[in-house]
């Protein structure tokens, strides 16, 4: 018999990494808000829940890949959320990216009700979740870390642990995206400074990308970045990149720590949501906006 686990969040990565999990073996209990995205699932796979209380009902661990903080802490504490019914030694694991103080709040919640809380946001774009190359930083305590790390692993390339702090793992996440922005941010005014001097961007992409940039963001975002040509899937909408933006910022101003790079992308997001963007990808809310601001 499948072990059953619960599934909630069937976004562009969540929906990968739900076939993921199902491929490993197990079977989901699934809540969305819009339940026909479980359609594209395995239904022999799948039990479809109308509440994320009944998406928790009797299993040990229950994953979320929720947009946010509020979505998070509705899912967990609202009127149907998953404490309601989450049953005690449970495990839930959070793979959102939210701030670290919410992981915090909601770990403290699953303590009180005899259940715990792993932060596990992880690193990746929808074509890494669904080739199961995800790179995921968890925190929380030792023993939650050893029964999610079944679930973990069938989703990922590499698990990689920051401590028994609930908000850890957040903090890497926050961190790790603003960095993501500013190389996307970067490339886009290398790139558009080397058209506007004569030259092919592309190539110039693919020298840097093959050389002293030789990493992935800047090989994958680079090409995207170079060909200007952002008509592909969407992989990680603009006004998700704002909202990313702006945990950073509430974190670098809690922490009281100067981040000057951070103002240059926030306000790139930023005038892209403006330009009607937002549902556009991160990528081309930067990479179009340098562009247009340079008159190329």
């Amino acid at each position: 018999m499948k072990t059953k686990i619960g599934f909630i969040g069937l976004g562009n990565m969540g929906i990968n990494m739900a076939k993921n999990l199902i491929g490993a073996g197990y079977h989901l209990q699934v809540y969305n808000r819009t339940i026909s995205k479980v359609d594209k699932l395995d239904q022999a796979s799948v039990t479809s829940c109308k509440t994320p209380a009944e998406a928790a009902d009797g299993v040990a661990i229950i994953v979320t890949m929720l947009s946010e903080d509020g979505a998070l802490k509705e899912v967990v504490l609202g009127e149907d959320g998953i404490l309601k019914t989450l049953p005690k030694n449970s495990v839930h694991i959070s793979m959102s990216t939210v701030l670290p103080e919410t992981s915090i709040l909601l770990a403290k919640h699953h303590r009180d009700t005899g259940s715990s809380y792993l932060a596990a946001p992880v690193f990746g774009r929808p074509e890494a979740a669904a080739a199961k190359k995800l790179w995921i930083c968890v925190s929380g305590d030792q023993q939650s870390k050893e029964i999610a790390k079944p679930v973990l692993e069938s989703l990922s390339q590499g698990i990689f642990d920051f401590g028994e702090d609930a908000g850890g793992a957040n903090v890497v996440k926050i961190a790790g995206n603003f960095m993501l922005f500013a190389s996307v941010e970067i490339m886009a005014e290398a790139f558009t400074l080397a058209e506007k001097n004569g030259l092919d961007r592309l190539k110039v992409a693919e020298f840097f990308g093959s050389t002293v940039f030789n990493a992935p963001v800047y090989q994958n975002y680079g090409r995207l970045i170079a060909a200007g040509q952002y008509d592909g899937p969407v992989g990680f909408k603009a006004k998700l990149g704002l909202k990313d933006v702006s945990l950073a910022f509430k974190l670098s101003q809690d922490s009281g720590t100067p981040m000057p790079g951070l103002s240059v992308v926030h306000g790139r997001l930023l005038a892209a949501i403006a330009k009607g963007w937002g549902e556009r990808d991160c990528a081309e809310g930067i990479g179009r906006g340098v562009s247009e601001d340079a008159g190329v």
